[in-house]
């Protein structure tokens, strides 16, 4: 059984973003550009956002330890990106310069990975095992 070293990276910082706004999601949001203190809701939808992150992240992740399938769990990370770069045009007008750069193309980023690991050729062990020798 082979580790998809790829979906493992990525599963690991998802996980890690997700974990990162549960634990102190001022903080985090700090990281993403925001230097303001968002209103009980926005802490409440920070955690939400670190739930499903950190839920992404690690199944992508264990999928990849057992050599199971990942390609679901890369395209729910690119569907979890493509609400927030929704949600980020939607206010990118009353976003930083530094914001848009971060947020909105960091969830570009997320969506390129996310269907690169969709639709991505996945050697399985048989398929690198060379010829068969009699």
């Amino acid at each position: 059984m082979a580790v998809d070293r790829a979906a493992l990276v990525t599963g690991a910082l998802r996980l890690a973003s997700g974990v990162s706004f549960l634990v102190d999601p001022i903080r985090a949001n700090r990281w993403w550009g925001d230097r303001g203190e968002p209103s009980p809701t926005a802490r409440l939808l920070l955690r939400s956002m670190g739930y499903r992150d950190a839920l992404i992240g690690a199944m992508l992740a264990a999928a990849a330890i057992r050599g199971a399938n990942t390609r679901g769990w890369f395209l729910a990370s690119a569907g979890a990106d493509v609400a927030d770069l929704v949600g980020g045009v939607g206010v990118h007008d009353e976003l930083a310069r530094g914001q848009r750069l971060i947020g909105l193309g960091g969830a570009v980023i997320g969506i390129a990975v996310g269907l690169w690991g969709a639709v991505r050729p996945v050697r399985r062990p048989a398929d690198t095992a060379g010829p068969a020798t009699t």
